[in-house]
């Protein structure tokens, strides 16, 4: 009797798991890379946006973004994104004394579950 009312648990929770998958939010981001191609190092800084929509059918939310490194900075979308909205997160890079090619990673952490985002930016600082 305990295994069936084990496995009946076990079969209403992954539907409950599912379906909540189902009605929740999703992330569609418009680009997931941006190269910013040879950048003045005098530029000081340079900066892009990355453009999500919340594809699902609940509230999505940004826990947190983080970057690579911390010549690398977020700016995003701090309230929770309707179903059928858009959001973004902008991503500058300072370019001041670092004359070489870089690429960088920005993880982006959301209410969708089983979810982890990665953003990149790249190109080249030069004299």
């Amino acid at each position: 009797m305990k295994k069936i009312a084990f496995v009946l648990l076990s079969i209403c929770l992954s539907v409950s798991f599912a379906m909540a998958q189902k009605n929740g939010p999703a992330m569609k981001f418009d680009k997931t890379v941006h190269d910013f191609g040879k950048v003045q190092e005098k530029a000081e800084k340079v900066t892009t946006e990355f453009t999500f929509t919340n594809t699902g059918k609940a509230p999505l939310i940004i826990n947190r973004v983080q970057t690579s490194c911390g010549c690398t900075t977020p700016d995003y979308t701090k309230e929770p994104v309707l179903p059928g909205k858009k959001g973004s997160i902008k991503v500058t890079y300072s370019t001041s004394g670092r004359v070489y090619a870089f690429t960088k990673k920005i993880t982006v952490f959301t209410n969708v579950p089983d979810s982890v985002y990665t953003l990149t930016i790249k190109g080249e600082v030069i004299n």
